[in-house]
């Protein structure tokens, strides 16, 4: 089977980004034609002007809807794509060159419903977004699940850069309408359907993420607060993993109160792993900056993700209403 991608990209509020993606989207090295669908999610701020000068250059097809979220957005392009596997990007994404190249080698070499593609920081990123970047990213945080080799068999797509066939698409119905939460819950419904997903890490993304501490808090608290969700819905996903930041929170506050009663075992683990961050970041990023900046993107990290799932798990478990009832903050209405 021919593959014919139509990449399809939600967008809200960010002309600026949808500039630096096209941009690069103009100079990929893929030959065959592609679709660029780029869905204005009920913008206050209109992207159409800017994407009018794109139009000659690139086959773009642009489309206007109430705002729903991306979820359903994504949904709404895949609908009216005219190609037959999906690209699905967030706008605030630059593409290398070489990425359609890359995925379909990939794909025509082991074809898969879905796939998903790692990401990076780009070399004009903030030193903040570096940071960030390494903190979600990086096997001592997040175990490396957003672009580690080693999750190839079972490997959780995220919708900032995610393949999806169409056959997937129709069977699945697509995306639901929590936010966020929305990729992994449609991924696990892939499996569910029989369907096989794959990372390409050669098809990766710089992906700009939250460009200060409190959006990237905010965005990571919300991330807590969905996974108990999903596992409330897919009980067969649960990970003791899952818990992790959220122990490491409380262990840290309980490490600072028996320092006062002169106990420094546990406290000294914790510097020893904060050591380690700072290392490794610094060998990968080779910035000393970025580095200490990276400690500080892991304690958002952990505290806002890890006190989320607890606030959650909380809830939902002494509570006899529905996650939409208890969160409706988290979920687009349709």
């Amino acid at each position: 089977m021919k593959l014919d991608f139509s990449f399809i990209v939600p967008v809200y509020n960010r002309p600026n980004e949808i500039k630096e993606l096209l941009d690069s989207l103009l100079e990929q090295t893929y030959t065959e034609p592609f679709e660029i669908v780029i869905v204005e999610d009920g913008s206050t701020i209109s992207s159409e002007e800017l994407i009018l000068e794109y139009q000659s250059k690139l086959n773009i097809t642009y489309l206007k809807k109430p705002n729903s979220g991306p979820g359903d957005s994504r949904n709404y392009g895949m609908e009216r794509a005219r190609g037959n596997y999906f690209i699905v990007l967030d706008s605030d994404c630059i593409i290398p060159p070489q990425y359609l190249v890359k995925a379909n080698a990939s794909l025509e070499k082991e074809y898969v419903d879905c796939y998903g593609g790692p990401d990076t920081a780009h070399e004009s990123f903030t030193l903040v977004q570096k940071a960030i970047n390494y903190a979600m990213t990086s096997f001592l945080t997040t175990g490396g699940i957003r672009g580690g080799k080693k999750a190839v068999d079972k490997f959780q797509p995220r919708s900032f850069n995610m393949g999806l066939s169409k056959k997937a698409f129709k069977t699945t119905g697509g995306y639901g309408n929590i936010h966020p939460g929305e990729d992994p819950d449609l991924t696990i419904r892939i499996w569910n359907a029989g369907f096989k997903t794959k990372l390409i890490p050669e098809a990766f993304v710089y992906h700009k993420r939250r460009i200060d501490w409190n959006k990237f808090y905010v965005q990571v608290n919300k991330f807590g607060m969905v996974r108990p969700i999903l596992n409330k819905w897919h009980p067969e996903t649960k990970k003791i993993t899952y818990w992790f930041p959220t122990i490491f929170c409380l262990g840290f506050i309980f490490s600072v109160l028996i320092v006062i009663l002169g106990v420094g075992y546990p406290m000294y683990l914790y510097s020893l792993y904060f050591l380690l961050l700072f290392i490794d970041s610094l060998l990968k990023n080779k910035n000393l900056a970025i580095a200490l900046l990276s400690i500080a993107a892991v304690c958002i990290q952990f505290v806002g993700y890890g006190f989320g799932f607890l606030k959650s798990t909380l809830l939902l478990n002494f509570s006899s209403k529905k996650p939409q009832e208890v969160f409706p903050k988290l979920f687009f209405k349709k």
